[in-house]
Order: structure tokens, then C-alpha cells, then sequence
């Protein structure tokens, strides 16, 4: 894991990346024990349930970019001009 070594982040945000790259990264099974019994002491049912989620939507949405080709910076939002009433 890049960050978790880095001085910067409480023990919770390290276990919380620790889940989040164990999330992302699972290919047969589930999380490794080892990763789930980090995160553990730091999060609630719920709080884990919520950053699951949350980093399922986050990878959902990467893989519909990549999928679909998305150029990152290219986007971008319609100008209220652009919308026409009644469409």
C-alpha cells in the first residue's frame, strides 16, 4: 500500500486505504483476514458497510470511464445557455 506508510495518516485512514485497496483489488474470495482485522477496531458495521460502498461506486464509475474511452480532463458540464425549454 503507497500511503499507509506515510507519516501523514492516522492509524483509522491507514486501515481505511488498506480496505479500500483490498476492495479494489479482490479477484477471488474475499478480503485477506489479515486486512479485515485492521480495519476493524477503527470502523463500525455501518461505517465499514458505508466506505464499501463507497469505493464499489468509486470503482464502478472508473470502469465505466475506461470503458468507455473517457479522455480525464476532456469533460466538460453543459452551460444553462445550452438547454432549450420545453426539451
Amino acid at each position: 500500500m503507497h500511503g499507509a506508510n506515510a507519516p501523514y495518516y492516522t492509524d483509522r485512514e491507514r486501515a481505511a486505504l488498506s480496505w479500500t485497496e483490498a476492495v479494489t483489488l479482490i479477484t477471488n474470495g474475499h478480503v485477506p483476514d489479515s486486512v479485515y482485522e485492521e480495519v476493524r477496531p477503527h470502523f463500525t458495521e455501518k461505517e465499514l458497510s458505508d466506505l464499501t460502498l463507497a469505493v464499489a461506486t468509486i470503482n464502478a464509475w472508473n470502469r465505466l470511464a475506461i470503458a468507455g474511452r473517457t479522455v480525464p480532463g476532456t469533460y466538460r458540464a453543459p452551460q444553462p445557455q445550452q438547454f432549450k425549454k420545453g426539451a
